[in-house]
């Protein structure tokens, strides 16, 4: 099949939330190039309905039996045909179905992997939106789309720009490449004394000056462990070392992320900050389509800036580094850590400032041996989270 010819089979895992529900949006603008195959979300069974009744998947898939069920008896009422599953393994399931030619992969977290390395090994064209499956999955998640024959394509508008910032064939990156530039909006907290953040509320961490996102995504973007998730991600998508990833804070959030070449020379990609423009380079490349965002106007642009990020006020940064250095593992443990916090900041149980403490606190505690399959990765994220949890519970109290 090309996309030329046929329309793209596409399954969007992770359908309910911001990413998934732009994919669709990028999709029904393009009907006579995509369809889709299958939809899963975890429990947002009136908004799923309505995906049904308007894109008329063949499969829905719940995160679990009784949303599942639910969301059955609702499609037998409105006599809709699609067909629904429940639990990882049908997740899985249609994330690597023969039928289908592209997979969107934006299931939040860790529970997101098992789908993304189903898609992989497929050799799907497979849209990756969970940095986590990088992050957790690093050289198990890459071999696997190399084994797979897949086509991987990074959805994080950061990472996006950098893709298109660089040449097509991939062996040369290596050598062309000196720099890769993260840009980072700073998020809503760029300005504020990093003494008052243990004031800080979920409402206040997850009002983004920028993008519309999910709030756990959210809350690490107001924290910018997104953007050392980021760093571990750009890693493993562009084989550079560490030490030539860089990240500096650009608030307007116009230019996505910048590659530095051997020559000096930087080149960057600039656009509005909308979610519909990666989506729809990865649903198309190497073609462009519309996308439905809005257009830079640079008569309006009154500057563009950039500083460097303060170490104080986002502390989390530098863990990046640290578990990229560390023992094989090491990102997974971060990961998990890192999400038991966020959700435990969100549930007013743990302080926003005290979201770095579980982090650092979790890392010194867990030792990882370096994880050979999918099972080893589940079993040390589920170890790292216990620990989280147990350090969230001191915290707490003090």
């Amino acid at each position: 099949m090309t996309i030329d010819t046929l329309r793209q089979r596409v399954t969007v895992l992770g359908s309910t939330g911001s990413v998934g529900a732009n994919t669709l949006d990028v999709i029904a603008r393009h009907p006579e190039r995509f369809e889709v195959f299958a939809l899963s979300a975890a429990t947002k069974v009136d908004e799923m309905l309505a995906q049904c009744a308007r894109f008329r998947p063949r499969f829905a898939v719940m995160a679990s039996a009784p949303h599942a069920a639910l969301l059955a008896e609702r499609l037998v009422a409105e006599d809709l045909p699609t067909e629904v599953l429940s639990g990882a393994v049908a997740i899985e399931q249609v994330a690597s179905h023969e039928e289908v030619d592209a997979v969107m992969a934006a299931i939040v977290g860790a529970a997101g992997l098992g789908a993304c390395l189903a898609a992989a090994r497929a050799g799907k064209r497979l849209l990756l939106a969970n940095k986590e499956a990088l992050v957790v999955g690093g050289e198990l998640f890459m071999r696997s789309v190399r084994d797979g024959g897949a086509t991987l394509l990074p959805i994080d508008s950061e990472h996006s720009a950098i893709f298109q910032s660089l040449p097509e064939d991939p062996s040369t990156w290596s050598r062309r490449i000196d720099k890769i530039i993260l840009t980072a909006s700073g998020g809503p907290f760029r300005s504020r004394d990093p003494r008052t953040l243990a004031e800080v509320t979920p409402e206040q961490a997850c009002a983004h000056p920028n993008w519309v996102m999910g709030r756990k995504i959210s809350v690490d973007s107001a924290t910018m462990m997104n953007k050392a998730l980021e760093v571990i991600e750009a890693r493993h998508l562009f084989d550079v070392e560490p030490e030539r990833i860089e990240v500096v804070i650009h608030p307007q959030s116009v230019i996505h992320s910048m590659v530095q070449f051997t020559d000096a020379s930087v080149i960057a990609q600039l656009g509005t900050p909308d979610m519909r423009v990666p989506i729809a380079v990865g649903l198309a490349w190497p073609e462009r389509i519309e996308s439905g965002a809005g257009r830079l106007d640079f008569r309006q642009l009154a500057a563009l800036s950039f500083e460097p990020p303060d170490a104080a006020l986002f502390p989390g940064l530098g863990l990046a580094w640290h578990a990229l250095r560390a023992a094989p593992g090491t990102p997974a443990v971060l990961n998990a850590a890192n999400e038991i916090a966020v959700q435990a900041f969100l549930e007013r149980r743990l302080r926003f400032d005290r979201i770095h403490s579980v982090n650092t606190e979790t890392l010194e505690r867990v030792r990882p041996s370096k994880p050979a399959s999918l099972a080893d990765l589940l079993a040390l994220d589920a170890e790292a989270r216990s620990a989280a949890e147990a350090a969230v519970l001191r915290f707490s109290d003090t």
